[in-house]
């Protein structure tokens, strides 16, 4: 039998590879708007950039989101973490906007396999008596990647001398490493058949977990929109519209959303997951109410207190979803659960931003971020509403 890692090493070493998975995932962006003016491509080839990677995710989601709970999470870890490392190495070579959405197409790709498949993995290893903090973990790591990625990539895009090459070679030298620690990561499921079958692109949700799962789809939307609103177009937005061109601010415009959304959790751990949510929601539709002040009075001081009070809701609205549901769920339901978490996470993540991408042409950039934010109010709404409901129903 092969050495493995003890569970209390392999619980933070998998939240630190799904943290890197995330951080990967935003630290492109920063970087999108510099070589836009490089490279002289237009406004909806960016949003392609940032949206292709979001479909091929949530096209691997439906393919093998499930996989880890027939075949095990050790061998589609590290295969996820073969092909992101592949990714990294594209991004390298990037040197034009065709290759660089290549690049973000298999990033998509590994995080899609690697999603369910890690988050479960987390709460897995997590010691028996703490399977909400495990939960919780699951959806910090996200957060905390997307935070950090940003910041580092902006940072680094100021700071050094071919800062892409520095960020990417990095990562891909990580996710390398990563790869061979997974081989001596303990296995926490057992084989069974219907590894092939599982494959045929589906979304299921495990009875016990389909109300809770139905009433916090509104949050999902509403939290993860709000994501895909910071990596699509703030970047430019802090451009046009306030006015300031730094690869620091477009990096630290992400870092504060999701960075005080890695925070948000563990300042409302002590609330039930469905009044936490119903707190997290709150947040947002005042942040999103403060942005909208902040573009009409143009005001970037405004516009950051307005991110961190959203992230605020970010963080700790998807997290108490997260701890609402993966609890309830058997071992070998698990990775199905998140993926189809993360298959309504991405499509708000990614559908509506490659929407207004598209409608920033004919609308204007103001215009569009506008709708953009009261449909945010709207969603948020329903989502305080479902979870109030639910609160109704504890004893």
């Amino acid at each position: 039998m092969k050495w493995r890692l003890p569970s209390s090493i392999a619980f933070p070493v998998l939240a630190l590879v799904l943290f890197g998975y995330f951080f990967a995932a935003s630290a492109p962006s920063p970087a999108f708007v510099v070589l836009q003016h490089e490279w002289h491509f237009s406004e909806s080839l960016l949003t392609i950039a940032f949206g292709v990677y979001a479909i091929a995710l949530l096209l691997s989601l439906l393919i093998a989101g499930s996989l880890s709970d027939f075949i095990g999470r050790r061998p589609v870890i590290f295969v996820a973490l073969i092909i992101q490392a592949i990714a990294m190495v594209m991004f390298l070579l990037a040197d034009n906007i065709i290759s660089l959405i290549e690049a973000r197409i298999v990033q998509g790709v590994a995080t899609g396999i690697a999603s369910g498949a890690l988050a479960a993995a987390v709460v897995e290893a997590a010691p028996e008596h703490q399977k909400r903090f495990g939960a919780m973990i699951s959806s910090v790591s996200p957060l905390a990647g997307l935070a950090v990625g940003a910041f580092i990539s902006g940072l680094a895009l100021k700071e050094i001398v071919h800062p892409i090459d520095w960020v990417f070679g990095a990562l891909a030298f990580l996710f390398s490493v990563g790869a061979v620690v997974m081989i001596f990561t303990p296995e926490s499921v057992t084989k069974r058949a219907g590894a092939l079958a599982s494959m045929v692109p589906h979304i299921f949700i495990p009875i016990v977990a389909r109300t809770e799962f139905l009433r916090g789809t509104p949050v999902l939307i509403t939290t993860w929109a709000m994501g895909g609103l910071y990596l699509a177009l703030v970047p430019s937005m802090i451009i046009d519209i306030y006015g300031i061109e730094n690869g620091i601010i477009n990096g630290l415009a992400i870092t504060t959303l999701a960075g005080v959304g890695a925070i948000a959790p563990s300042l409302l751990k002590k609330f039930e997951p469905a009044k936490a949510a119903i707190i997290g929601m709150c947040a947002v539709i005042t942040g999103v109410l403060l942005i909208l002040i902040s573009l009409a009075s143009r005001s970037l001081a405004l516009f950051f207190l307005a991110t961190a009070v959203s992230g605020i809701g970010f963080g700790g609205a998807f997290s108490a979803i997260i701890q609402a549901l993966a609890p309830i769920v058997q071992k070998h339901e698990r990775a199905e659960l998140f993926a189809a978490i993360f298959i309504v996470s991405y499509i708000a993540l990614s559908v509506p931003a490659m929407l207004a991408g598209y409608l920033v042409k004919s609308l204007g950039l103001l215009c569009t971020l506008q709708g953009y934010l009261m449909i945010l109010l709207i969603t948020g709404t329903i989502g305080i509403y479902l979870q109030r409901k639910s609160l109704q129903k504890l004893p």
